[in-house]
């Protein structure tokens, strides 16, 4: 119990001083005139300030409360390599030991793990939420048990206590990082872009001047280097396909650094083609051939060169072939010399009519071998003498005319092997019709043909006869269209079709777009959820195994949801590169940034929290230096020695009752006060 005088004055305090003052001028005044009562006049006006001040005596029953001490325990990513998780439950082990042993203070723990999204270590966040719990009074002193690196010092609070940290790590960490700058998102095919690379060493490295590093695209073969030590390298990079490229750079892991987290960095990039150059051949005037120059013009990546013959063959009038033109148009220069330059060529209705020699045609098989895309839009000439078919282009095209031509209405249709296939893959959604037994309208005319042997056939017409059929030619992809009346679904007729979808699909698929490739695995990423899929022709698939960026390997069984189609989500608990297998498929991809900023540095220091440490008296021990002391220290004074650590005892309190006593009754001094000012008078009436 503790006790105290407290004063509870009749008047407004302003009003009591004022009559303080005239009491103290009426008391000076009587004794300047010497009046004999002036001692009287003092001791009655000291009562009656006495009565208006009203004093009282308080008593309080106290309750004394416990000194907080914080410990911020920091488990993120960097806090998990070497001995530091075994150095920091040593050290929690002992600050608990070391607090218990103090009288009537409590520990307060805090785990920090990895921030959400690349954040880093947001240690001062989870001190601000701990002491926002807390009455500010109790709080004793704050202990950080982290490498130090904290990536939130902007957030970090007013403490009124000594704010340390217990640092791991040992003094003869180094670690060795990989580091990738400069990369956009997107690249021209075909244009080199160049990425900015260093590899760096942190700590007390050993004496090194050069290191491997290999480049690897796609998760392919990796390509070998020698480069300098910390030195900044400029790297031409030439994307080999459009969609996403996945580059991963990669230096070994040298015995003795931290960790290998960071020798490696996944760099994504989207492939895109500045021009899609195409070259459409068309031959017999006919009401598609429109349709085919509308879709290709009306997409502004494209670049097209047409070539056609306006002169239908059964027109002889004695005009040769080079005249009848207004101008000679360059056949040699398209189809020998520059031929290489087009990433596509369609024959639309073409028959081999002397303009265009055996050599041409040959040029163009060769351009296909070597990686090149052939369409063909077939109609009746396909399957005469005079068909390209007879040229050099028969060893590569995917159909074997027959020479029967069918006129009567049909409705195309996708195959088994389709509604697995990309290029037709849930064709039926882009359809405009509401009739799900007729999703588009029908042609009107087929040519016969057998597939080739090598070729798949992913739609079909009349009597399943093959009708859109697809091959792959040495490097370059070839596709026969086996009816020159895809042009009515982009007429309407009967509903009209996904025509253009389609043709699309036929391009990226010829264009070796990863995403339409019939055997593939990839994922995508959405945070740090990972969504797999795995596609084929065949009617099922092999678990993935996923190998984790720390090396541990896990087995996922995928879930069919199309026909050829598997897929799953997966929630990647680490960020880093993740690496994905089934069968002879392999795909990379990275979670996060490409350099984690848990991993950007990972030589334990304490120059970071310094800042507060100075404002607050903190200071700072190393966990490698094993146990430590405990003291109290008055608030104010420096805390921290060379193996000890302050706290400051803030002796708070809850008051439990509170009791008032007045010391005498006013009305006691009010007439004390009459009593001496009346002798006052009387005294000084009698001179």
């Amino acid at each position: 119990m503790t006790g105290n005088i407290v004063f509870a004055p009749l008047i407004a305090w302003p009003v009591f001083w004022a009559i303080v003052a005239l009491a103290v001028l009426t008391v000076g005044l009587s004794i300047w005139r010497r009046m004999a009562g002036w001692w009287l006049r003092a001791l009655g006006a000291t009562a009656l300030l006495i009565a208006i001040a009203n004093p009282a005596y308080q008593s309080e029953e106290r309750q004394e409360l416990s000194d907080i001490v914080i410990a911020v325990i920091d488990r993120s990513a960097s806090q998990q390599v070497s001995t530091r998780p075994d150095q920091t439950t040593e050290a929690l082990e002992t600050l608990r030991n070391r607090i218990a042993r103090l009288p009537n203070t409590e520990l307060r723990e805090v785990i920090v793990g990895d921030a959400e999204g690349d954040a880093g270590t947001e240690a001062m966040t989870a001190l601000t939420a701990a002491l926002a719990e807390e009455p500010m009074s109790r709080v004793a002193g704050v202990f950080f048990l982290s490498d130090g690196r904290i990536h939130d010092m902007e957030m970090a609070p007013d403490v009124p206590a000594p704010v340390h940290l217990l640092q791991s790590g040992e003094p003869d960490d180094w670690d060795r990082r990989l580091v990738v700058s400069n990369a956009p998102a997107f690249a021209i095919i075909g244009e080199p872009v160049t990425l900015t690379l260093m590899i760096e060493d942190q700590g007390r490295a050993p004496t090194s001047a050069f290191t491997p590093l290999t480049i690897s695209i796609d998760g392919q073969e990796p390509l070998e280097f020698e480069i300098p030590l910390g030195q900044s390298i400029d790297l031409p990079i030439t994307l080999p396909h459009g969609g996403m490229n996945v580059l991963e750079f990669r230096t070994p892991t040298v015995d003795g650094e931290l960790t290998d987290r960071n020798n490696a960095a996944v760099i994504q990039m989207n492939g895109v083609r500045d021009r899609l150059r195409v070259l459409l051949v068309s031959g017999e005037p006919h009401p598609g051939e429109r349709t085919w120059r509308n879709l290709l013009k009306s997409d502004s990546a494209v670049d097209l060169v047409h070539f056609t013959i306006l002169r239908p063959p059964e027109k002889q009038d004695g005009v040769p072939v080079d005249e009848m033109s207004l101008i000679a148009f360059p056949t040699r220069e398209l189809f020998q010399e520059k031929i290489e330059e087009f990433d596509l060529i369609i024959f639309d209705r073409y028959r081999r009519r002397g303009i265009l020699p055996n050599s041409y045609f040959n040029n163009i098989t060769n351009y296909v071998l070597n990686g090149g895309a052939l369409l063909v839009s077939a109609g009746p000439e396909y399957g005469s003498a005079d068909s390209i078919f007879r040229s050099g282009l028969g060893d590569i095209l995917p159909g074997v005319p027959t020479g029967r031509v069918v006129e009567e209405p049909y409705l195309p249709t996708v195959t088994d092997i389709g509604e697995r296939h990309p290029v037709t893959e849930g064709l039926e959604q882009f359809a405009g019709g509401t009739d799900t037994d007729t999703p588009w309208g029908r042609w009107l005319r087929q040519i016969d043909v057998n597939a080739a042997k090598n070729s798949t056939v992913v739609m079909s017409g009349i009597n399943d006869r093959p009708l859109l059929m697809l091959g792959r030619e040495g490097e370059g992809r070839v596709a026969l269209i086996a009816s020159d009346h895809s042009w009515l679904w982009d007429r309407g007729y009967e509903g009209g079709g996904p025509q253009l979808e389609l043709l699309r699909r036929l391009a990226h698929w010829m264009m070796k777009e990863p995403e339409l490739e019939e055997e593939a695995l990839w994922a995508d990423v959405s945070g740090q959820t990972l969504h797999i899929t795995r596609r084929t022709l065949t009617e099922g698939v092999g678990n993935v195994t996923i190998t984790k960026p720390d090396g541990t390997v896990e087995t996922l069984t995928l879930n069919q949801t199309d026909p050829g189609r598997y897929e799953l989500d997966y929630d990647a608990e680490q960020m880093g590169l993740y690496r994905l297998s089934e069968g002879d498929l392999t795909a990379v991809i990275g979670v996060g940034p490409a350099a984690p900023k848990e991993f950007e540095q990972t030589i334990a220091t304490d120059e970071v929290i310094d800042p507060i440490q100075a404002a607050t008296g903190g200071g700072t021990l190393e966990m490698s230096d094993g146990p430590f002391n405990l003291r109290a220290v008055d608030a104010g004074r420096l805390a921290a020695g060379s193996n000890w650590l302050g706290i400051t005892p803030r002796g708070a309190y809850r008051t439990t009752s509170l009791t008032v006593t007045p010391l005498v009754p006013a009305w006691l001094f009010l007439m004390l006060a009459g009593l001496l000012i009346l002798g006052a008078w009387l005294r000084e009436g009698r001179r």
